[in-house]
């Protein structure tokens, strides 16, 4: 199974990490996070799979992140209401990711990468 890159390809990061795929021969399914937004239960798994807490899949840097003041509610809501909100708009969330069979990379480190991928 090819693993999946969820990107948005007018963000830098993306283009850039979708460069270093092609430029290191890796062959991935390819998603555009806004056409076909992660969905609740995805998005649950994926959060699992990576080890990682909820708050690192929030675009931090995102206007939907800042107009919605979702710093603070990132801090007290449970759960199940950050996976709703991540799951309502992929400009919400961080991207690019890599979805393989037992990993899930968020955001762009090509150490990581490289490492995960090769």
């Amino acid at each position: 199974m090819k693993p999946l890159f969820v990107q948005y390809p007018k963000c830098g990061t993306c283009r850039k990490a979708a460069k270093w795929l092609e430029a290191n021969e890796i062959d991935v399914t390819s998603r555009h996070i806004v056409e076909d937004n992660p969905q609740k239960e995805e998005l649950a798994n994926w959060i699992e799979k990576s080890g990682l807490p909820i708050n690192r899949f929030f675009n931090t840097s995102g206007m939907i992140y800042r107009e919605q003041n979702l710093k603070e509610k990132v801090k007290t809501a449970s759960k199940d209401e950050l996976l709703d909100i991540l799951s309502s708009n992929g400009m919400v969330v961080k991207r690019p990711i890599v979805v393989g069979h037992d990993f899930v990379l968020v955001g762009f480190n090509e150490k990581e990468w490289k490492e995960k991928l090769s």
